[in-house]
Order: structure tokens, then sequence, then C-alpha cells
């Protein structure tokens, strides 16, 4: 019998000229695994701009008290390297100098985790190789997630620049807004796509990138710190502050997106062509090999070896930024000024003991509220592993499933109070230094290290959740993100009692500064233990899968 080939005009002979065929498919595959991740990030990004525009015109309704502003926090080297100098004084220009450094770092996030999902976490888990053997392109899945990201990065700009609109800012200046959100998140998009080029796992992708961010976010504060106006040829290298020097509401530069586009197509083809010279499932990074004796050191030493790099991430991230918070301290009485509103939103949160110690103990309660998105991590790194059936062969041996599950539990649990203290101690150093006050250091620390109650019920309502309903572990994060908006925002939006409550870490004493009681406490460490023993006794009831 005759061979027989496929004609030319086949939807696969079409696509194997650029490895694209099917990319259409694992575009629409994506976005539907994403249906709930991206309109999350959407909507938290877009509150978050439209809040802060709401903000700024509420507490600071004259030019007056604007152009104050802007001259204390421009005279204060803290906040620059936090969130950068601003460049003018009106409702819109205030209202993104803050948003703009929180919002791009979501932005490259967001990017970050919807690129290596659709392509290293596939390969890793061993479905990229499946769908390879059928009729996919070899650059369709990489084509799929940039184009997957490119999609929630668009959504970002259109949603942010009608949103700000929609609160009365100017429509020119809303757009930059949006489009310096947008572009970020794409530049990282890119980054992430070369990350997964190098690396075996998703992890360590994810951790690349991350570094990258870091690095950004360092190069852009110290650029800022070094020249009040923002003119540090430092202040052009970072792709984070690209997005600022974009200038909404003052000058929109809109040639600033041209660096941002070069990158993008660089970066990307960067990837492409890394793509081009590795097997699936493999990295272009060599892989260390392990000793010849193994040192693990049975299921805990697992647990912290696996978890480590995550901790130690966290750790850095957490004392840098109480290094920051703790030398904002000391000015924050200069930086409110005579606002009452913005003073009672910081009483509300970190208590009347004295604007110091109010501004030191709403950051200790933010840090807490940080820190149990890493305690959360921490546990869901169970059901992971339980997923990639890498749990399974552990499990079917002479391990215990108690024993297994206690040294992940072990890196949530004592993890983030190693975490809280870090960050304490950076943050009582930083108010301590500048202040004059060494002895502060003892009192902030412990002030960061009392959220740990909190944390650790967030992080028991983990367990809970992995135990009773493993398939619904993903409620944890609106969970936890539900209770960094309601600790954060608000105070500022004035929420009843009733709903503040639903947060552990209303229920905490506001310390430093504040009158410190145990049945707070008490209760907290009770309801984390109750919950913490009902999923771990559910867990070992339950099947494996």
């Amino acid at each position: 019998m005759a061979h027989r080939t496929a004609p030319r005009n086949t939807p696969y002979r079409r696509g194997t000229g650029l490895g694209l065929a099917g990319t259409g498919t694992l575009l629409r595959l994506a976005l539907r695994r994403d249906r709930v991740l991206i309109p999350v990030w959407l909507l938290a990004l877009t509150m978050i701009s439209v809040q802060n525009a709401v903000a700024v015109e509420q507490f600071y309704p004259t030019a007056t008290e604007r152009a104050e502003l802007v001259a204390s926090m421009n005279a204060n080297d803290s906040m620059r390297a936090l969130y950068g100098p601003a460049f003018g004084s009106s409702v819109g220009a205030l209202a993104v100098w803050e948003m703009l450094t929180l919002g791009s770092v979501l932005a490259a996030l967001m990017s970050m985790v919807i690129v290596v999902r659709h392509t290293r976490e596939e390969e890793e888990t061993g479905r990229q190789e499946m769908l390879s053997s059928a009729m996919v392109g070899r650059h369709a899945p990489l084509t799929a997630a940039l184009a997957a990201a490119a999609c929630a990065n668009a959504a970002v700009a259109v949603l942010v620049t009608l949103g700000l609109i929609g609160v009365g800012l100017p429509a020119t200046g809303s757009l930059a807004t949006g489009l310096a959100l947008g572009g970020t998140g794409l530049v990282f998009a890119a980054v992430a796509a070369v990350a997964a080029q190098l690396t075996e796992s998703a992890r360590l992708a994810k951790g690349l990138t991350g570094a990258v961010l870091g690095a950004a976010f360092v190069l852009r504060a110290a650029g800022d710190t070094a020249r009040a106006d923002g003119s540090s040829p430092l202040a052009w290298v970072s792709p984070l502050a690209w997005a600022r020097n974009l200038r909404p509401y003052v000058d929109d530069r809109f040639l600033v997106l041209l660096p941002m586009a070069l990158l993008v197509v660089a970066a990307s083809l960067a990837a492409y062509g890394l793509a081009g010279r590795r097997d699936v499932g493999a990295g272009l990074l060599a892989v260390r090999p392990g000793p010849a004796v193994g040192g693990i050191g049975g299921p805990h030493g697992l647990a912290w070896r696996l978890q480590r790099g995550s901790l130690l991430g966290w750790g850095v991230g957490l004392a840098l930024a109480g290094a920051i918070f703790g030398g904002m301290a000391e000015g924050a009485g200069d930086l409110l000024g005579d606002n009452e509103q913005s003073r009672e939103i910081i009483e509300q949160m970190g208590g009347a003991q004295g604007i110091t110690d109010a501004f030191l103990a709403a950051m200790a309660g933010l840090f807490g509220m940080v820190t149990a998105i890493q305690a959360a991590g921490a546990v869901l790194r169970m059901r992971g592993e339980e997923t990639s059936e890498r749990a399974e062969p552990i499990l079917a041996g002479a391990v215990p499933r108690l024993r297994w599950a206690t040294g992940h539990l072990l890196v949530a649990f004592a993890g983030s109070a190693a975490l809280l203290t870090v960050c304490g101690l950076a943050m009582g150093l930083g108010y301590g230094l500048a202040a004059g006050e060494p002895g502060a250091v003892w009192r902030v620390t412990g002030g960061v290290l009392s959220q740990a109650p909190a944390v650790w019920v967030l992080a028991g309502t983990t367990v809970l959740l992995f135990g009773l309903l493993p398939r619904a572990t993903g409620v944890v994060w609106g969970l936890v993100g539900g209770a960094l908006v309601l600790g954060w925002l608000g105070p500022a939006l004035d929420l009843p009692r009733s709903v503040m409550n639903l947060t552990p870490f209303t229920h905490l004493p506001k310390l430093p500064g504040g009158d410190p009681t145990a049945a707070p406490y008490l209760w907290l460490l009770l309801i984390a233990a109750g919950t913490t023993a009902v999923g771990l006794t559910a867990f070992r009831r339950r099947d494996i899968g």
C-alpha cells in the first residue's frame, strides 16, 4: 500500500513552520484554567487604583495640603526608597505615586504566575509531554502562555484606565497609568518566559523571576534615594522605574513605553531561542548532582529542603521592608501633618498611643498579614506534593502521615514566627537608628512577633481545608487576601466593627505601645490548635490524591 502523507492544507501542516500549531486551543485552555485567578488579580489592581484616588481626594482636598504632603514625602529618604519621588501635587499625581509601585509589583507577580504555570509547571507535571505527542507545535505552549499574560495585562490597562476616569481623573493620565501597569506586567511575563527555559522546576523559575523583580526594586530604590527629583541614571535602569517615569497626570511621557516594548520583544525572542535548544522537561541550566550519600534526614528534613529557599526569600524581603518602614516611623508625624483623617486611620490600625507607636503597630499588623501568605503557602505545599504524586511513594513506606505532615507544619508555624522575628528586629533597628533609641528594638520586635497567633489561625484554617476539603484549598487565598484587604483598607473605608472582626488580626492588642492582654492570644492559639488538630485527623483518614 502506498504511503499517504498529510495534505499541505491541513491545520497541522500550516502550523509546523514556526511550531505554533495548536496555540489557539492552548490559549483557550489557559484562560479557562485561570478563569478565577486572573479576575482576582484584576479586581485587586483596579480596587487599589480607584481606592487610592478616592482616598487622596478625601483626605487632602486642598492644593495647599497636597503640596505640603509632597514636600514632606520628597524630603524623606525612606519614603523615596519605598515609593519614589512625587512629581506633582494634583489628585491624580498623588493617587498614582504610591499605587504605581505596588501595582507594578502586583502586575509583575501576576504575569510571572501565569507564564510559569502554563510553561514550566506543565512540563514538570508531565502534561506538556503528553500534549506535545499530539498535533501541538514546539513553540505553541510558550506562545499561549505569553498570550494569556498579554490578555491579562491588557485587561489591567483597560480596567485601571476606566476606573480612574470613573472617579473623575483626567483621561490622558488615566491611560498613562493603565499602560504603565500593563507594560510592566508584560516585561516580567517575558522575563518569566526566559526563566522557564533556564530551570527545571516551576519553583526555581518563579524564584529566578522573583530575584529579577527584587533586583529591579533595589535599583529603583537606590536611584530614587540618590536624587530627590528622580533624575539619577539608576532611575532609568530598572523596569519598575519606567512605570513611574511615565509621570501620569504630570506630563504623561508615553515615549517611556518604548523601552518597555523593546525589552518585551528582546526577552520574548530570547525565550523562543532558548526553547528551541532544549528538550521538553529539561532546563538549560545544569542541575547540580546531589551527594553520593543522602543527608535529608527523614520527612522533616525533606520538608525543610523543599521550603528553605522560599523561607529565605521571604526573610530577606521582610527584613528589607521592616528596615524601611522602621526608618520612616520617626517622621510619621511630619508626613501626616495636621490631616486629622489620616491620623485617625493610623490610630484605627495601630492604636491611639501616640502617632509613632501607632504607625509602628500598624506596620506590625501589616507584616503579620503578609506573613500569613507564607504560612498558608507552606501548608499548601503538602497539597502540591500530593497532587504531583510525590507524597504517595513516601507514605507508601514506613513514614506515617502525621510525621510527614508535621515537617511541613513546622515550616509553616515555626517559620512564620522566625520571619516575624527577623522583620521585627529589622524594623526595630531601623527605628532605633533613626530615632536614637537603640533599646526600642526589643519593644518593636515584640510588637511584630505578637502577630503570630493570628497568622497561625489562618495557617490552621489552611490545614483544616487540606484535611477535610483538599479540592477546595484554593479558598485559602481568598481568606488570606480578605484578611489583608480588611486590615489595610478597612480603616480607610470606615467599615463596621462587625466586618472588621472577621479577620483574626483585629482582635490582637495594638503593639508596641498598647496594653497587652492575655485573653485574645489564648483564644487565637486555641482556635489555631483546634483547626490544625481537626485537619490532621481528617487527613489521616481520607484517601491520598
